[in-house]
């Protein structure tokens, strides 16, 4: 037997419909021309900020290092194996 909701409360129907109301304008905001004008806005962000950047070409970097520099072991775990050791006497 399913259970049948309340029904929404005028303030949650109000709620509901403002933000309907304020994703509609923002989805019409989303046109080409917007689009380009802020990719041509983060270009020159990223001109203005040229001089911040670090070179990729003098820094080695990958997404995986296959644990050539793995993290060290932290203090709990290192609490578990001192007791894991400790039982096993």
């Amino acid at each position: 037997m399913a259970k049948k909701l309340a029904e929404e409360s005028s303030k949650t129907k109000k709620t509901r419909e403002k933000l309907r109301r304020r994703l509609e304008e923002m989805d019409q905001g989303i046109t080409p021309h917007a689009l380009k004008q802020k990719s041509s806005e983060i270009q020159r962000w990223i001109t203005r900020h040229a001089a911040s950047r670090t070179p990729l070409k003098k820094k080695s970097i990958s997404l995986f290092d296959e644990n050539q520099n793995a993290a060290s072991i932290s203090q709990k775990v290192t609490a578990v194996v001192a007791a894991l050791k400790k039982s096993d006497l």
